[in-house]
């Protein structure tokens, strides 16, 4: 799907990046009131929390203060502290740059939002953010500016032989591609051990295609999107159930490729607020 609203990627990048650094920062402390950043029981020497002692546990855990209060023993747990590196990535094509009405987002201008705002909360929490393509990975609070700057730098595509195994991944895009493009990099990260979640960013137009009569559509190009070329649609609505129908039946691919990898996915449209799917894709990245 196209539109005559194309503007270049480094020109728009270049201009949105100050004002979409401190939107993130405010997604982000809205959803920070939700979240408890690093808290959470493992190895380190912060107290987090007292709780009831189970079989198997190491008597040197046992907290015999705390248990003379009571009948009951309870172990000491502490504030786990080794953070981990979350690899990101967004989807970079001029597919991306598409978008309904001048009123919305364009879907990369959503997808870096979300990423930047994910960041956000990550470097909050103690976490270390990496792109894709990047041999170094961003942490701290004042990293986020420069995360922000390295954008235009990431891997073209969703592959990163140096991803370390066992990492967690976050990719953000259309995910229009033919279903095997992407089925072929999850499972390329997948057999790593590196567990991911998808989220998949459309407008509101690609659910709905609102439009009607005669509409000639063109394709952004590139290879790595599924709407290159063009078509002629006598009839718009005269095909809107197909394309819906098709349309569903794609996320459905996308949801069980991710799934047979041990993978999350997720939708979020450009006219919804991007708090809940961000609140929604931090508390996956939980460990579990």
């Amino acid at each position: 799907m196209s539109t005559s609203v194309t503007v270049p990627w480094a020109e728009a990048l270049g201009a949105a990046l100050p004002p979409l650094v401190v939107q993130a920062e405010r997604v982000a402390a809205t959803v920070m009131q939700g979240v408890h950043g690093r808290r959470r029981p493992g190895q380190g020497d912060a107290f987090w929390q007292f709780r009831p002692y189970t079989p198997g546990d190491a008597a040197a855990r046992v907290d015999w203060r705390q248990s003379a209060k009571s009948d009951r023993l309870f172990v000491r747990e502490t504030e786990w502290e080794a953070a981990q590196t979350v690899a990101v990535w967004c989807q970079g094509d001029a597919g991306m740059d598409w978008r309904s009405h001048r009123d919305l987002p364009t879907k990369r201008v959503r997808a870096e939002l979300l990423l930047l705002a994910l960041a956000a909360l990550l470097f909050r929490g103690g976490e270390r953010v990496r792109l894709f393509g990047l041999p170094r990975a961003f942490t701290g609070r004042g990293a986020l500016n420069a995360l922000a700057d390295s954008l235009p730098r990431q891997a073209v595509t969703a592959e990163d032989g140096r991803i370390p195994r066992h990492a967690r991944v976050v990719l953000l895009g259309d995910f229009l591609a033919p279903l095997e493009q992407t089925r072929h990099r999850v499972a390329a990260l997948a057999s790593r051990s590196i567990r991911g979640h998808l989220v998949q960013v459309l407008d509101p137009a690609e659910e709905t295609l609102p439009f009607t009569g005669r509409i000639r559509f063109e394709g952004p190009g590139g290879a790595d999107h599924a709407a290159a070329g063009h078509a002629l649609v006598p009839r718009v609505e005269g095909v809107r159930a197909l394309y819906e129908e098709r349309l569903a039946r794609h996320r459905e691919g996308l949801a069980a490729l991710a799934a047979a990898s041990g993978w999350s996915f997720a939708t979020h449209r450009t006219d919804q607020p991007p708090e809940a799917a961000l609140l929604a894709l931090h508390r996956r990245l939980a460990p579990g």
